[in-house]
């Protein structure tokens, strides 16, 4: 009974949000990168299919990623105004 109660109160409730994939686009920052992130979604009203992209900034502690890469990256809290993703790995 008491194994039910000591469960973690940092993920009670919480959604674990799952990693992205994207592709590097700028690795001129130190220990920063942009990724951008392709989507395609389906216009409401026509219904053609539109290309979208998001670019996104990460952290990259080692800057072992370079422009072209894909990568797996996973929201964090914000490490500034901009950066709130960090690396994972490099596919």
């Amino acid at each position: 009974m008491t194994e039910n109660n000591t469960k973690n109160k940092d993920t009670q409730g919480q959604k674990k949000s799952k990693p992205l994939v994207c592709t590097v686009v700028s690795d001129k920052m130190s220990k920063s990168r942009v990724g951008s992130i392709h989507r395609r979604v389906k216009d409401p009203l026509v219904g053609k299919y539109l290309n979208r992209q998001t670019k996104i900034m990460f952290h990259d502690e080692e800057g072992k990623s370079k422009i072209g890469d894909k990568v797996k990256v996973e929201p964090c809290r914000p490490m500034s105004a901009r950066k709130k993703f960090n690396l994972l790995e490099i596919l």
